[in-house]
């Protein structure tokens, strides 16, 4: 794969390039010099949309430089830098030059190492810049502090569309505080929790809020510790709500109860297209309760 020499030679390149719009440099070796000569490279240039430096070693100083870059361009509305290296500091720096700059619209961050500290930064980055629609967090070392933040982002946000927080360390107090938000928020329509420690007190805050909110399309809580008292509540939440059409809940433990209690809201609902509960110790008397709802329901496909 491409190491930071080849990248140095690519930035010159792309210092005189007039037409390039997207740069995919993905799955390779690059390491903070080279994300470096690359940042450089951006700064001047008037036509780049996208940059994609997914599987790369890039760390704290190389997102550092990337956030220099970013500050300066206006052209650039995504960049991707998953699955690199990138802890508290370097989100700082990202989310220092999203707060001034008026193009960005999506920043995808996943399997990172971002603690509550990151996710912090962010979040006031989020509250501030108005063109903002999508950050990408999953797979990384937030908890309750960093939901809290983000949820605080979300509740003012009139642009963001989607937050992924899967695969993170965010419990009940974080779920609570996401949910509340997005009583008040308006244009989110994806917001993922699934692999947390989110059990029934976190997915009955997420109930109430399906009951009022009219944007969400689905509700991600798999892999977390959702009972049969977390599936009801949502389950009485679906029956009302008119804009849901994903829910997965596979992973959990809501059992026959929980499966009888989502099977009566199938049989009510006019929206909903896909239903996961995997993995869930449903039995016999689960199993038959959601296929005589499937029976009556003309939605789900799946």
């Amino acid at each position: 794969g491409l190491g930071d020499a080849g990248a140095k030679e690519l930035a010159e390149v792309i210092k005189v390039n007039k037409t390039l719009k997207r740069i995919d440099l993905t799955y390779n070796q690059i390491g903070n010099a080279g994300a470096q000569a690359l940042a450089e490279a951006i700064k001047g240039n008037k036509t780049l949309k996208r940059i994609d430096l997914t599987y790369n070693k890039i760390s704290d100083a190389g997102a550092l430089a990337l956030a220099e870059a970013i500050q300066v361009n206006n052209t650039v509305t995504e960049m991707i830098v998953d699955r690199n290296s990138i802890g508290d500091d370097g989100a700082r720096s990202l989310a220092q030059a999203i707060q001034t700059n008026h193009v960005m619209s999506a920043l995808h961050l996943d399997r990172n190492n971002i603690g509550d500290a990151g996710a912090q930064a962010l979040a006031e980055a989020v509250r501030v810049n108005q063109t903002f629609t999508a950050l990408f967090l999953s797979r990384n070392n937030i908890g309750d502090a960093g939901a809290q933040a983000l949820a605080e982002a979300v509740r003012v946000s009139q642009t963001l569309t989607m937050l992924r927080l899967d695969n993170n360390n965010i419990a009940d107090a974080g779920a609570q505080a996401l949910a509340e938000a997005l009583r008040a928020n308006k244009t989110a329509t994806v917001v993922t929790l699934a692999a947390n420690n989110i059990g029934d007190t976190g997915a009955q805050a997420f109930a109430e809020t399906v009951k009022v909110n009219k944007t969400l399309t689905g509700i991600n809580m798999g892999n977390n510790l959702i009972s049969a008292t977390g599936a009801e509540a949502l389950a009485e939440a679906i029956r009302v709500n008119e804009t849901v059409v994903v829910i997965n809940l596979k992973g959990n433990s809501i059992g026959d109860a929980g499966a009888q209690a989502l099977a009566e809201a199938v049989r009510a609902s006019q929206t909903l297209i896909a239903l996961h509960l995997g993995s869930n110790s449903i039995g016999n008397a689960g199993v038959q309760a959601l296929a005589e709802a499937l029976k009556v329901n003309n939605t789900v496909i799946e």
